[in-house]
């Protein structure tokens, strides 16, 4: 299929919202900006996703141990980390309509530069001296740019005395570092090894969009390789690599995905070296995944300011040291866009008809297979119960005998079932169905005793 095209997210919200993959956030009361739930087809779609990189990252690999840690760490945690004074977007107001903008978008909006690197003075600067034009309401007139610190706090009662603010966490990473030790003292676990954590992060994010891509409330699949300093390079290769598959993997299209380096002067203070894994969404191309090496910042950084010894013993040989870290980083609500168009075809069929179709990799599709009785017979529909309730049990099945049969494999069609199964008059004489595959729609006859046997080979 061909890269998305510039309307591209019109049709994929549409569908979202049509089908119960993605619904607005807080409709009911006029809807909450930004925020979104994702509805049965979508929280199946998110979990089919995490447990594929759970398995893939951490039960199949015997370097990995898993973690769950809290959303709400203690204060000094962000401190240490340098979130509090760093983690920060250069802002400006529009002083006519009151919207609120990054100064480094605007300009690469107005002026195709690179406006990141620069500083709050710089950014003003241009801003004032090019008469930037407010995208809202076309006013010329901003505030100078200032730091916006990207933390949503919280007040919490106990804590310690003379501070009750606490924070979301802006990452999952520093869960596993705080960790570090726990993990250390009561797993046997010897460097090289990795922490991997899926859970949720939030981010104030000053101008979010573009459907889910930025959302204020988001999940992060995210690894925390801890390395001796002198194999980063190679560790940093090898996850690279492991990157590349798990998109393959997922069924993404190696021609949308590219890899973006990080100048240095545009590297966050913990990293010596930072690749994306950019996607050509239809707004442009735009970071999928993070791989930074964050050598060993964190921990030596919690170390300190926890006076607390975070060092790694050798067991053989007795070294010493604070171990470094490779960071590969994956964002759920990314994965999930960059799915969805990839996925997403309308396709003209022979007879001139179109048929949405979404062609998801068979391992992450929310429903590996939906049955059919061809009509509401007594007879069609005892059977067709009996072959969804053998199915049910070995995979995420459906069962639909509501409106024409042509109807509902549109309708699977466009949640992205890889295969349909119908039950006939054909089946109560001969016990066979007929089986659809989604992509080609070809049908055939297969005995209902092999029927699972072959979806199970077909779905790996």
């Amino acid at each position: 299929m061909s890269a998305p095209s510039q309307d591209s997210l019109k049709p994929i919200v549409a569908l979202c919202k049509r089908r119960g993959f993605v619904y607005p956030g807080s409709e009911l009361y006029g809807g909450f900006a930004n925020t979104y739930s994702f509805g049965p087809y979508g929280a199946q779609l998110k979990k089919n996703i995490k447990d594929l990189w759970w398995k893939t990252f951490v039960e199949r690999r015997k370097d990995m141990v898993g973690l769950d840690g809290p959303i709400l760490l203690h204060p000094k945690t962000w401190a240490a980390s340098g979130h509090l004074e760093g983690f920060n977007d250069a802002m400006v107001d529009c002083k006519a309509c009151k919207s609120r903008y990054r100064a480094d978008h605007l300009l690469e909006e107005a002026l195709q530069m690179e406006a990141d690197p620069l500083t709050l003075q710089e950014m003003t600067d241009l801003v004032h001296a090019h008469h930037i034009q407010c995208p809202k309401c076309g006013k010329r007139d901003f505030t100078h740019a200032r730091h916006f610190n990207l933390m949503f706090s919280t007040h919490m009662s106990k804590i310690e005395a003379g501070s009750d603010v606490a924070y979301l966490r802006p990452e999952t990473a520093q869960a596993m570092f705080l960790d570090f030790k726990n993990i250390l003292d009561t797993m046997r676990v010897r460097v090289p090894f990795g922490m991997a954590q899926i859970g949720k992060a939030f981010r104030n994010e000053i101008t979010p969009g573009n459907f889910i891509f930025r959302v204020i409330e988001f999940e992060q699949m995210e690894i925390e390789y801890f390395i001796r300093e002198s194999n980063w390079q190679e560790s940093f290769d090898n996850w690279l690599k492991s990157m590349h598959d798990w998109c393959t993997l997922i069924g993404l299209s190696k021609q949308h995905i590219h890899e973006k380096e990080h100048p240095k002067e545009q590297l966050a203070h913990y990293s010596k070296r930072t690749v994306d894994l950019v996607y050509d969404f239809p707004f442009g191309t735009a970071e999928l995944y993070g791989l930074a090496y964050r050598t060993n910042f964190d921990l030596s950084r919690h170390a300190e300011c926890a006076n607390v010894n975070l060092q790694y013993t050798d067991p053989e040989t007795k070294e010493t040291f604070i171990p470094h870290v490779i960071e590969p980083t994956f964002g759920v609500e990314r994965t999930v866009l960059a799915l969805l168009l990839d996925a997403y075809e309308e396709e003209a069929l022979e007879n001139g008809e179109t048929r949405t179709v979404l062609h998801f990799a068979p391992r992450i599709a929310p429903v590996k297979v939906a049955v059919f009785p061809l009509m509401k017979k007594e007879a069609l529909v005892e059977k067709a119960t009996q072959v969804f309730e053998q199915l049910q049990p070995l995979m995420t099945s459906e069962y639909d005998a509501s409106g024409a049969i042509g109807k509902r494999y549109r309708r699977q069609d466009e949640l992205g079932t890889p295969f349909c199964v119908t039950i006939d008059f054909d089946t109560l004489e001969d016990d066979t169905v007929t089986l659809r595959e989604r992509d080609s729609m070809q049908q055939q006859r297969v005995p209902v005793s092999a029927l699972a046997p072959l979806l199970l080979e077909r779905l790996r």
